[in-house]
């Protein structure tokens, strides 16, 4: 079957280590089952990947890709929920939970096999395009924001980072449950289309603003690490999943934490059934992923470089047909 996959790892030029072409279609085994992939979309975990993150050599060649949309063996048309191992379903219960292309072959291809377990029902209000969006940068935005971030109705959040996956995800839910979302980014463009998906105001980073926030949603790290602390009010939230532009601020604000009494929440990826309330959510409200771009299989170099970039906004999505 035709796949896109890491074939060797280069931290320093991830993308040369990216290949297109035939790998062995997925066999069976118990408890597991194989999807025909429709669509599937891009993260900064398959670059991560590329350069060995959570990806050893000896694991490689790995097919990439962490989320999907397809048809079952029966016939269904379903969601994947790309941790593996959450509850030992498939995998025995001692091994460490995973995420899809850090042990199994993943979801960039013709095919994919998963625990039966990770099979959602896909909403028939979702495209395959759509749906393909929400197993990672959405899922992750939903748990930052209603489970770790605990906000409600009438609070109020930034959003670092604006045009990223999952910054794209968390105003858009943040808007539709109805939070006051401010947003920061370098490029203009971006952040005017912040401001047409629902934000109240974008900034540039480092920018004061106006009011400070219950909440901030960090996903770029060191380069705005300090402006999200400044942000939050007393007794506020940062909730981090990611650190694209380092893991090491300059000023880690420490004082101002315990001062403050701030809370700093760690956030990966969610579960299960939070995806399943993120399905609901979205078939319910009307609320979808945004799409930056659909890309056929066979073009999925070209997605990779559009990511790398950072010129994107909203999700790069696959499509095998």
């Amino acid at each position: 079957m035709f796949a896109v996959y890491a074939a060797r790892i280069d931290r320093d030029q991830p993308l040369s280590g990216l290949e297109l072409g035939e790998r062995p279609a997925p066999g069976a085994r118990p408890g597991w089952s194989v999807v025909d992939v429709r669509a599937a979309s891009l993260n900064h975990h398959d670059l991560w990947s590329l350069r060995g993150v959570g990806l050893p050599e000896d694991r490689l060649p790995m097919i990439l890709g962490c989320d999907a949309a397809g048809v079952d063996e029966d016939g269904n048309e379903v969601v994947l929920h790309s941790v593996i191992g959450q509850t030992g379903h498939g995998v025995g219960p001692k091994e460490p939970r995973s995420i899809l292309t850090e042990r199994y072959q993943g979801t960039f291809a013709e095919q994919v096999a998963v625990p039966t377990w990770n099979i959602l029902p896909k909403p028939k209000e979702l495209s395959f395009e759509e749906a393909a969006c929400l197993p990672t940068a959405w899922l992750t935005a939903y748990r930052m924001l209603f489970t770790n971030a605990g906000v409600r109705p009438g609070d109020s959040v930034l959003v670092q980072g604006a045009g990223g996956g999952v910054a794209t995800a968390a105003i858009v839910l943040g808007k539709a449950a109805g939070l006051r979302v401010f947003a920061t980014s370098r490029d203009e463009a971006k952040r005017k289309r912040a401001l047409e998906l629902g934000a109240v105001e974008a900034l540039e980073p480092g920018a004061r603003l106006p009011r400070r926030v219950d909440a901030v949603i960090e996903t770029v790290g060191a380069a705005t690490w300090s402006h999200s602390v400044k942000s939050l009010k007393p007794g506020g939230t940062l909730v981090i999943s990611g650190a694209t532009s380092g893991d090491r601020p300059s000023h880690a604000e420490l004082t101002r934490i315990f001062f403050l009494e701030l809370k700093v929440v760690g956030s990966t990826m969610g579960t299960k059934e939070e995806l399943e309330d993120l399905l609901s959510f979205c078939a319910a409200t009307g609320v979808r992923p945004v799409v930056d771009e659909v890309l056929p299989l066979d073009r999925a170099r070209e997605g990779f470089e559009r990511l790398e970039s950072g010129e994107q906004f909203g999700k790069i999505v696959l499509a095998t047909t």
